[in-house]
């Protein structure tokens, strides 16, 4: 791993971590691995390099430019969720035609942006399909689509996450089918060129996509009776990593493509999967410094600058993240609530973990905060965003400014 200990100090990947956090006048900041990312994206092309198969990232899960710069490199394509994805996407090089625009609330101009750019859209309603039309007329050009159904699979994942059940709001009912069928037969401007679904994210076992495979290719055979040439099966994304820290074997890339192969066999149709967390969750740390100890009587806190402002999983999802700190502390392990300075009984960073007792100003590290983090901050007690970094082997560049007041305050007109 690119993040590891040494000598009782945790580096990244050349650095000591605890040099850089003296090099940087703002706390909390996200760090990574420049490293790691590129080792995640390989695992998956790697794994799908004897099938044809697109690899699109979800910005969703980081947006931060460089990164996405960086991704699109490799060779990655991406999946959008909005208008605003599709023009950070533009500016990252991504190839329109080979990105797809997810979402349920689609509207119509992010639709026009979207045809505008030959970029694939998943239908997810009735409603959503007759907006593709009305924007496709707009622009004047077709529209190059995918049927998103809803497989009604149980990821077996926090209900937050999940979006493949019955009751999930994504998607259309597979008894519905037809009607889609039979609206853009009768259209000049709709091309439907694939299916898609979606089951849910941390998913940690290659079952549920297996079993989404088996369910989706019976779609492809119904769907392509009807004389439609389908090219693409999107199965979406949603692999787990490892939060806990404890040594639990999650399934790979190469596990997840192993598990679908026989399925994908004589299909004669490309595979999409979207791997959002899975590429970029294990690639950072939220830094933080220690502002002091306390106790209630009952329960010991460490205060750290950091809070849910930056970092709101653990408050929004009871999300778990392991806590470290960043260098050598002395003394018997203690259980602590890890909490931050937000006006709200519900910032915290960790409950129940055991730590060292720290100094005040010493560095504390929330681990595994490269998916879903940053891009869910927020101004929230009129908190800043925090700056980014990564490391690229001994170098440290910043690929984040944090935001300042005078940006904020910028934002209204008096």
């Amino acid at each position: 791993m690119s993040f590891y200990f040494q000598d009782g100090y945790l580096y990244c990947e050349q650095l000591k971590v605890k040099d850089i956090q003296a090099q940087i006048p703002e706390s909390p900041f996200y760090l990574y691995s420049k490293q790691q990312i590129t080792k995640n994206y390989s695992a998956y092309s790697e794994a799908i390099e004897d099938i044809n198969a697109i690899i699109g990232y979800a910005i969703k899960a980081n947006n931060n430019l460089a990164i996405l710069k960086h991704l699109q490199e490799l060779g990655s394509s991406a999946v959008l969720v909005s208008g605003n994805e599709l023009r950070i996407a533009l500016k990252a090089n991504f190839n329109p035609e080979r990105t797809i625009l997810n979402g349920n609330g689609k509207t119509i101009d992010e639709l026009m942006y979207a045809i505008q750019n030959q970029v694939l859209i998943n239908i997810d309603s009735k409603f959503d399909l007759q907006h593709i039309q009305r924007a496709a007329n707009e622009v004047g050009k077709r529209a190059n689509v995918l049927i998103r159904i809803n497989p009604d699979i149980d990821p077996q994942v926090h209900p937050y996450v999940s979006t493949g059940i019955k009751n999930s709001k994504f998607g259309i009912q597979n008894k519905e089918l037809d009607w889609f069928l039979d609206f853009i037969k009768s259209s000049s401007l709709l091309n439907l060129v694939g299916v898609h679904c979606h089951l849910g994210s941390t998913i940690e076992q290659t079952q549920v996509f297996y079993d989404a495979t088996v369910l989706m290719s019976e779609f492809v055979k119904i769907i392509r009776s009807q004389g439609f040439e389908l090219q693409y099966l999107n199965i979406g994304g949603g692999l787990g990593i490892d939060y806990h820290k404890q040594g639990e074997i999650l399934p790979t890339p190469l596990d997840l493509i192993n598990s679908i192969r026989e399925v994908l066999d004589n299909q004669h149709i490309s595979l999409i999967i979207e791997p959002g967390r899975s590429i970029v969750g294990n690639t950072s740390i939220l830094v933080n410094r220690v502002i002091g100890v306390k106790t209630n009587g009952n329960k010991s806190f460490v205060v750290v600058d950091g809070s849910m402002s930056e970092l709101i999983r653990p408050s929004l999802y009871n999300a778990y993240h392991h806590i470290d700190l960043i260098e050598p502390c002395e003394g018997e392990l203690k259980k602590f609530d890890v909490v931050g300075p937000v006006c709200e009984s519900a910032d915290f960073l960790a409950k129940d973990c055991y730590l060292t007792s720290p100094s005040e100003e010493m560095g504390l590290a929330v681990w595994d905060a490269g998916a879903y983090c940053h891009v869910m901050s927020s101004n929230y007690n009129l908190r800043m965003r925090p700056p980014e970094y990564w490391v690229d082997e001994n170098q440290l560049i910043q690929i984040r400014k944090k935001e300042c007041i005078e940006d904020y305050l910028n934002l209204f007109n008096i």
